[in-house]
């Protein structure tokens, strides 16, 4: 990943996640693969990570005609919350919210994707911060495409924030790990993406359980 000054506006894309959950249900998911699949499971891939969750908001490659740049087209701004006392992500490469993540842009097909690293101050609490964050993205013109990753332990009032928002053209998608009661936004399961993320195969699973 590449240095990359923090951006002043708004992009097409914002990606919210809370990345405290995150990294516990990565946890969660590396130790029951390995029990299943009986193999070590990887820290997961986090530019991986984030691909998969942009491609199930809805992210698409910029149409070929426009040419191998795409940045401009499809440009993501990937926010993660996480606690102030935790100073990286320990199921994830790479990791280190401020040497490794924070300020730091990769590209691929989908587009240039920078990353942004907020800690949770004392006084206040991470469902608080998600849920104001989740608002004032919500509100900004320039935002097309928002992409939550939240626990299910606020979910609650994810959903209350987000239907109480004024309609308005751009599409909301809230990853969880099972699935909620819906509301005005899209709904991923969470756990698709981080097996992406981990390597692990439909294929080997199935051939698992069939054991």
């Amino acid at each position: 990943m590449n240095e990359n000054s923090k951006q002043e506006i708004w992009s097409e894309n914002v990606i919210l996640a809370d990345a405290d959950y995150v990294d516990r249900v990565a946890f969660d998911l590396i130790v029951n693969f390995e029990r299943m699949l009986e193999r070590p499971i990887p820290q997961a891939d986090l530019a991986r990570w984030i691909d998969c969750v942009a491609l199930d908001g809805g992210l698409r490659p910029a149409p070929e005609e426009q040419g191998a740049d795409n940045t401009e087209h499809t440009g993501t701004q990937v926010i993660l919350l996480h606690d102030k006392a935790k100073s990286r992500l320990e199921n994830f490469a790479p990791g280190h919210f401020a040497d490794e993540l924070d300020g730091k842009a990769f590209s691929d097909q989908l587009g240039e994707f920078t990353i942004s690293c907020i800690p949770v101050e004392q006084l206040t609490t991470m469902e608080e911060l998600f849920c104001e964050s989740l608002q004032h993205i919500s509100r900004q013109a320039e935002v097309k495409r928002l992409m939550a990753v939240c626990d299910e332990q606020y979910y609650d009032r994810i959903k209350a924030t987000l239907n109480n928002l004024a309609p308005r053209e751009h599409t909301t998608t809230v990853f969880t790990m099972q699935p909620v009661p819906g509301g005005r936004f899209m709904q991923q399961i969470l756990g698709f993406s981080l097996m992406a993320a981990l390597g692990i195969q439909s294929a080997e699973i199935e051939e698992s359980t069939n054991k």
